[in-house]
């Protein structure tokens, strides 16, 4: 793959992470069994909702040009790793929660392979931006 070609799947990456980080909300209302942690009355939800859409219209503003970016890209990547480690190790410490492994533990998960795979790093990054 060529680097422009890499850039431009990255783009793509960003567009589709930073939907998806918006969409939130219509996801926690089909199907809360893999989107939702907290039921009943708590301000959780709109919290998590609020950060994740103010990341995703980052990270569509980020697909403009990545390489402008790769600070926001890279805090994507490893925050995503990060909430969906946590999650993961307290979804196998509570059954109830069992449904977060089809839902969004692998999309945090995935996002952070596909947007960590296809971000330029070190001196390619250096050199794509001269």
């Amino acid at each position: 793959m060529t680097d422009t070609q890499r850039l431009n799947y990255l783009r793509v990456a960003l567009v589709l992470t930073g939907i998806t980080a918006i969409g939130l909300y219509p996801l926690m209302i089909v199907w809360p069994d893999g989107w939702v942690w907290h039921t009943g009355h708590s301000e959780y939800p709109l919290m998590i909702v609020g950060m994740y859409a103010t990341l995703g219209v980052f990270l569509i503003f980020a697909a403009l040009n990545p390489l402008a970016h790769l600070s926001l890209i890279w805090f994507a990547v490893w925050s995503s790793v990060v909430h969906g480690g946590i999650m993961a190790i307290q979804v196998l410490m509570n059954a109830p929660y069992r449904g977060h492994l089809l839902g969004d533990v692998p999309a945090l998960l995935l996002a952070a392979l596909v947007l960590g795979l296809l971000t330029p790093r070190g001196d390619k990054a250096r050199f794509l931006r001269e």
